[in-house]
């Protein structure tokens, strides 16, 4: 397994608005075993990549620029037939039901589907749900997550504008923030940068993530940390994972594994731009944590990857210095793989 893996690491510039093209931005691919960088795609900003789980050749990535797609494992990418020009893609969802079909996430917020493993698109969707912060970017659709028994239940993360839900497969759909907005009052999750607003770090939604073993039990990483509900975000419970990780709250990725179903992984850092996180999992659908990793980032860690098939297979990428970590033994060791020359903020990763 790990022969045949690619890993690929999406970089974007400093300032997400104003593109770079001094080619230190867009995605970089490497072998997993004993491979080099190159910079396979360099005229976009990469937001998020996907390597399709059930064929690898396919690998999409969510651009400044719409979505971009290798049928070669990364070594040529072109643009896709996109419905909207200059439209920022930030996230994906493969359909349970139907591999073929992807979901596509962006800022401003707009769901975009394709029947044909992403070759083409057409707007599926504007969610109409209200705008509870004024911020100085467009909200972003950072994640999804599918219910695995209920596959027309869908969840989403929106930076910065809370959690919505779809009952139909994201033709429409509702907010699910009205709690999380209730405990901003409380003291310790009052969080506001620029909107006047306190209940805005508790709407900085980054990932949400669905426990197949407990389908019901949707956990969404924020940045005040991770919360959980149980009744489809009419309710949301703090997970505190700060007694865990008592500097490291600000969470911005969380994913489970889909080789091991009882594995939580989280991406927590001090802030959206500190020089410290760590990669924690837990066994216990997120009541408990542990340290996963065994290094020292110099960043926030933006994103994590688990490799579809192969559970000894991990990678996290930091903003700064082009960090990217792995471990191919299931956490016991890790090495460093950074990214060549002056490359810096690295966004998104994945693998497979």
């Amino acid at each position: 397994m790990l022969e045949s893996t690619n890993i690929y690491a999406g970089v974007c510039s400093s300032n997400y608005a104003k593109l770079d093209r001094s080619g230190k931005i867009g995605v970089f691919v490497r072998a997993a075993k004993d491979g080099e960088w190159k910079h396979a795609l360099d005229s976009v900003q990469a937001f998020k990549i996907l390597v399709h789980p059930d064929n690898p050749e396919v690998v999409l990535v969510g651009t400044n620029d719409g979505v971009w797609r290798s049928t070669d494992r990364g070594v040529s990418f072109k643009q896709t037939d996109f419905p909207d020009t200059k439209k920022e893609i930030w996230s994906f969802l493969v359909d349970k039901r139907d591999p073929k079909r992807i979901l596509a996430g962006a800022a401003p917020v707009e769901v975009y589907s394709s029947d044909d493993m992403g070759a083409s698109w057409r707007k599926l969707s504007t969610p109409k749900t209200p705008e509870h912060i004024k911020s100085p970017f467009a909200t972003r659709l950072m994640q999804f997550a599918q219910h695995p028994q209920r596959p027309d239940e869908i969840f989403a993360a929106l930076e910065i504008n809370g959690v919505i839900h779809s009952a139909d497969g994201g033709e429409t759909w509702t907010d699910r923030s009205d709690h999380l907005i209730k405990l901003a009052q409380l003291p310790h999750l009052r969080d506001e940068i620029f909107s006047g607003n306190v209940a805005e770090g508790m709407l900085d939604a980054h990932s949400i993530a669905i426990n197949p073993n407990h389908p019901d039990d949707v956990i969404v990483a924020l940045r005040t940390g991770l919360f959980h509900t149980e009744d489809h975000g009419r309710t949301w419970q703090n997970l505190e994972v700060g007694r865990f990780a008592p500097t490291t709250t600000y969470a911005h990725d969380i994913q489970v594994s889909s080789s091991e179903p009882a594995a939580l992984y989280a991406a927590l850092s001090i802030s959206a731009t500190s020089h410290e996180g760590g990669l924690y999992c837990s066994l216990d659908r997120g009541r408990t944590w542990q340290r996963f990793d065994k290094v020292q980032v110099n960043g926030t860690i933006m994103a994590l990857t688990l490799h579809a098939h192969d559970p000894a297979q991990a990678y996290i990428c930091g903003r700064y210095d082009g960090e990217v970590f792995g471990t191919q033994d299931g956490g016991e060791t890790w090495q460093a793989m950074p990214l060549p020359g002056e490359v810096q903020h690295t966004f998104t990763i994945s693998c497979g």
